[in-house]
């Protein structure tokens, strides 16, 4: 079956720029467009996609309303944020509320084809570095509540799942918390696919951000 597509961005032009990349890929499929967070939502209970394409800065109901709106559906889309600067407030934003990554808006075409099917699988679309980058730019801005309501959920830890918690927060892939916890590869996969279940996470980017949290 295709991957189901939604495209949603205030430009006429983003939009058609977006189906013609899209369209090159016999695996994807646009069932729809949208040109605000409201009609997001209101297009992705109608025609259900895997993938959704979000603008961040839109009028009315922008990008991160409409996620945090997906992510309450009986079956949310996966969103894949677009954005003009990599390390931006609004993109951790947008990751808090529940997107599965960014893409910065003249990414190259393949690699979009590329973002969408990772995505589409249940796969984080962020590498390490990228990671690592966003989240030192973006610094301690954490708020009290957020604080402790991060640090709360970690508490469900065990020491060793916390060491691959903080690791995974650093940035750090599967290969180096191997080579630095003294564990196989396959053992650090086990741990992460634990702690998306105990911190009932998305992926990995979801527990980077909440170990940031809990520090910040």
């Amino acid at each position: 079956m295709k991957i189901r597509v939604l495209l949603v961005d205030d430009d006429a032009l983003v939009r058609a720029g977006l189906r013609m990349i899209l369209s090159s890929s016999e695996e994807l499929e646009v069932v729809g467009e949208a040109v605000d967070g409201a009609d997001a939502v209101a297009t992705a209970m109608a025609h259900r996609p895997d993938v959704v394409l979000m603008d961040i800065r839109m009028p009315g109901m922008d990008g991160i309303a409409a996620t945090s709106a997906l992510r309450l559906l009986a079956t949310p889309p996966h969103v894949i944020v677009l954005t003009t600067f990599q390390a931006d407030e609004h993109v951790m934003s947008a990751l808090r509320a529940g997107a599965d990554g960014f893409l910065l808006k003249d990414t190259a075409p393949a690699e979009i084809v590329h973002a969408v099917r990772l995505v589409a699988a249940g796969e984080a679309m962020l590498s390490p570095s990228v990671t690592r980058t966003l989240l030192a730019h973006l610094g301690n801005d954490g708020t009290t509540d957020r604080r402790r309501a991060a640090a709360q959920r970690l508490t469900s830890l065990t020491d060793r799942e916390r060491e691959v918690a903080t690791a995974v927060g650093s940035g750090a892939s599967n290969a180096e918390i191997a080579a630095s916890l003294f564990m196989s590869e396959a053992t650090v996969k086990a741990h992460v696919s634990r702690l998306l279940t105990k911190l009932a996470v998305t992926n990995r980017v979801h527990i980077a951000i909440l170990v940031h949290d809990a520090q910040s």
